[in-house]
């Protein structure tokens, strides 16, 4: 397998061109399932099972998981500062060096299984009551200057949860685990 399917085992992701209502829908049902989904492939996983790495250098599926609750609750507040601001500068966070620190590297899954629940649950509420024009204000990343609008972004989310997941289950299978 290349080091590129390992890296995007979904491939990588594309702004979509046009973006309707239905793809929306679609979009929120992937957030939406998104904790369950990720609780069901990893529950049963040993302590030596969540300690692999999905690829040669890369995240140990603990600090995948972990960073999903790290990366989720950083969209949601993006979400919540784009509906309650004008055009806010949002904050970075270096994603790599959290994934090193102690809690992402060491602790249990659960507490981030149940971080995900939570945010999830709440993101969706917001995502499921924006009209039209909501889903069109937009956030600046200040790392490159770009504006994200919130439907952009509630794409690249969807896309998000499934990498990740990808990542997980193509690593179950390489290895054979259940």
């Amino acid at each position: 397998m290349t080091i590129e399917k390992l890296k995007y085992p979904i491939g990588k992701f594309k702004k979509p061109e046009e973006i309707t209502a239905e793809i929306i829908s679609e979009w929120i049902s992937d957030i939406t399932s998104f904790p369950a989904s990720l609780r069901s492939e990893v529950n049963h996983l040993s302590n030596d099972q969540l300690d692999t790495p999905y690829r040669t250098d890369g995240w140990t599926i603990r600090q995948v998981i972990h960073h999903c609750a790290d990366s989720h609750m950083n969209s949601l507040m993006r979400l919540k500062l784009a509906l309650t601001e004008n055009v806010p500068t949002i904050k970075p966070y270096i994603q790599n060096r959290w994934a090193e620190l102690s809690d992402s590297k060491n602790m249990p899954i659960e507490a981030s299984l149940k971080m995900l629940e939570g945010i999830h649950e709440r993101w969706a509420v917001l995502l499921n009551d924006l009209s039209e024009e909501q889903f069109k204000r937009t956030f600046v990343h200040p790392e490159n200057g770009n504006t994200f609008r919130i439907d952009e972004n509630t794409a690249l989310y969807a896309w998000h949860c499934n990498h990740h997941l990808a990542h997980i289950t193509e690593t179950k299978k390489r290895n054979s685990w259940k």
